[in-house]
């Protein structure tokens, strides 16, 4: 796609969050045509009953339906699909309510209602939600493949019973069954109730596979396995029926493998390599090109997962282009992009693609539009159900606009609002906010509010502390120990933003000025060690300890290489690089930074186009385990790590000149560097 065609893609976003009030409100009469307030927004206890969603399992009949009858009973759910990507999501509802309790395609659908408001909240009562329906839907969906089962079994029993009378009757032999155009393959209502009670696998192991957590990933790749088991059955069934395949199934259940298939071999590429390894023995490797093919199948046949589809592959690019912007915003952006340009066509207001269009304009570093569409998304979802889901989600990206642009005030604002409203993680954004006036230079405020962050870290899954509430309460308890003395030793928002890898999108003025920020924080404790070291040369002081700041440091190192990499200045990294590496073992509470480190050396590699060394420092950074955000870290380096192999950076790789390696001293081959990570 040209530079031209992007800039067509961009002036029709623009169009889209652009458009008037008065047009928005001819298109759609509830359209509230004001950017929602700064006042909160909760959820009203009237409506709270009508945003649940709940799935009571009926009365289950055999489905006897001929692929061409199953196609028109599902064009009610194509129907609410529509009204689900219009925003009219309780019209919707009320459509997938009405067979949900015995038709598993009804169920599913609204299930998915239930999936997509767990993805943008992450809040454990919807998480629950989602994860019930779904779990009612697979036993509807296997009720009637049983039926299905228990139906054939008496067929054959009283087709043989006929068999038997007749050849007794002529006394001459008669098949048992008589051959017929589809007697080769299963029915298509088994066919359908498969394909159905494996996308209920996939969808819960989506949504474990975003909780970033050592057992969400095992739960993950156990349902990977589950809908593996029906995927594969499945798919060897639609090739051996070749050009046929529309004979003997219907479209929609074909929509629904194209959807599975290639969804699975998209987050099975995504997954890091440890979980991969496990998970794997199942007989399946990861195929990401035959995910985009079948996904991209899937939405331009405009049937019953088309949408689903669509948001797939928005998820996806968004998602892996954030985790590694320097590197894969090239290889994602222009396709992305006109994805969601053919998304918008069809429904130009839908508060999820214009959400997905928020991320995208901030990929593309256009952070007005991306402002604007996220203050849309969320005026779009008013009073609809999800309603307080996608607002807070919307709210929550545009903090994160604010962090970007260094509108710490705003920011901090939202963030306290998030926190309020419970969002994502309530210990966060309380911790966000503190971090937030600590820019601002505010430090009393910044004190008071980072006081209140061991009281909302709350334990869960099975008993633990998610990653981001680990992270934030052990920072609070090091600010503490010092009685938040020591707050000049430490960045807590720019150590934030390296490590969610949002350097990438901050202009290089307000770069610069972190960057001097970092500086100073350095200086601050160079000065204080030389105090303690003229202290010692006055005085004997063998009870004292040494002066310790490892940690401090070596956080203040990696924001300083990682800001020094997204300036264009990568060669100025090298000495900070080595200076982590070789404190490795002195750094003992905040472990990330020596992955993270390795991580921002293969960056300066890649841009100083030594890419097959980036490779090597990146499995370097695998070997390193049980530190903060270590998951997230892990999908940011297989996705590179895959970027490297696809362009043929491999160990057969040609290696890089002489002269090369020497510009930077973190080489493979600079053992007086680089040893201290070798023990890891």
């Amino acid at each position: 796609m040209s530079e031209q065609k992007i800039e067509e893609i961009t002036n029709v976003l623009k169009k889209v969050v652009g458009i008037s009030s008065e047009d928005r409100e001819l298109n759609k009469k509830k359209f509230i045509p004001h950017p929602p307030s700064e006042d909160s927004r909760r959820i009203d206890p009237g409506k709270s009953a009508a945003n649940l969603i709940e799935i009571t399992k009926g009365d289950v009949v055999l489905n006897t339906l001929s692929p061409r009858e199953q196609e028109r009973a599902d064009e009610a759910v194509i129907k609410g699909l529509e009204h689900l990507f219009d925003n009219e999501f309780m019209a919707a509802k009320a459509i997938f309510e009405e067979k949900a309790n015995c038709d598993p395609l009804h169920a599913l659908a609204l299930s998915s209602m239930a999936f997509l408001k767990a993805v943008m909240t992450s809040a454990d009562q919807d998480q629950t939600m989602a994860l019930n329906a779904l779990n009612t839907t697979y036993d509807i969906a296997n009720t009637q493949l049983e039926a299905a089962k228990m139906s054939s079994k008496i067929t054959g029993y009283f087709s043989g019973y006929y068999n038997y009378l007749k050849k007794k009757e002529t006394d001459t032999p008669v098949p048992v069954s008589t051959p017929r155009e589809s007697g080769d393959y299963p029915p298509n209502s088994v066919l359908r109730a498969h394909v159905l009670k494996a996308e209920c696998c996939l969808q819960i192991a989506i949504l474990q596979l975003l909780q970033e957590s050592v057992m969400g990933y095992v739960k993950c790749g156990l349902n990977l396995r589950r809908a593996y088991s029906s995927y594969s059955y499945i798919w060897s069934e639609y090739q051996k029926m070749g050009a046929d395949h529309l004979t003997f199934m219907d479209s929609d259940t074909i929509s629904g493998v194209q959807f599975g298939i290639g969804s699975v071999h998209l987050v099975l590429s995504a997954l890091p390599a440890k979980i991969l390894k496990a998970v794997s023995a199942f007989g399946w490797k990861p195929d990401k090109q035959l995910g985009f093919i079948l996904l991209n199948q899937c939405a331009e046949s405009k049937r019953v997962r088309s949408s689903m589809a669509t948001v797939m592959l928005m998820a996806y690019y968004t998602a892996v282009i954030s985790f590694a912007p320097q590197i894969l915003s090239d290889v994602y952006k222009k396709t992305a992009m006109g994805i969601l340009l053919d998304a918008q066509r069809h429904h130009p207001n839908s508060t999820l693609y214009l959400f997905f269009a928020g991320r995208m304009a901030r990929n593309g570093l256009d952070l007005p539009l991306s402002a604007q569409s996220f203050l849309y998304a969320a005026e779009t979802s008013r009073g609809e159900w999800a309603e307080v889901a996608f607002s807070n989600a919307c709210k929550f990206e545009m903090a994160i606009n604010h962090m970007i642009t260094g509108n710490w005030s705003q920011a901090a604002s939202s963030f306290d609002y998030l926190c309020d409203q419970e969002y994502w993680s309530p210990a966060f954004c309380k911790y966000a906010q503190g971090a937030c006036y600590e820019m601002m230079g505010e430090r009393t405020a910044a004190i008071l509010i980072f006081a209140n962050v061991p009281n909302l870290v709350i334990k869960k899954l099975g008993g633990r502390l998610s990653d981001i509430d680990s992270f934030v309460l052990r920072k609070v308890t090091m600010f503490q120990k010092s009685g938040y003395q020591n707050l000049d030793f430490y960045a807590p928002m720019l150590e934030f933003m390296c490590i969610w890898n949002l350097f990438p999108y901050v202009g290089a003025d307000l770069l610069k000025v972190a960057l001097g920020r970092i500086e100073r924080n350095l200086s601050t404790i160079q000065k204080v060690e030389q105090l303690e070291q003229e202290q010692r040369m006055k005085e004997l002081a063998p009870d004292t300890p040494l002066p310790d700041y490892f940690d401090e440091r070596a956080s203040l190192l990696v924001v300083k290489s990682s800001i020094l990499n997204v300036l264009g200045l990568p060669d100025e990294t090298t000495l900070d690089i080595n200076w982590v590496l070789d404190h490795k073992e002195c750094i003992l509470q905040d472990t990330w930074t020596v992955p993270y480190a390795l991580w921002e050396a293969g960056i300066a590699c890649w841009t100083l186009d030594l890419k097959n060394k980036s490779r090597q420092i990146w499995e370097m950074a695998l070997d390193h385990g049980k530190h903060d955000f270590e998951h997230r870290l892990a999908v940011r380096l297989n996705l590179a790590l895959t970027l490297a192999e696809e362009l043929g950076y491999t160990d057969e790789a040609k290696t890089e000149p002489v002269d090369d390696k020497k510009r930077y001293s973190v080489a493979l081959d600079a053992p007086t560097t680089i040893t201290p990570t070798l023990s890891s």
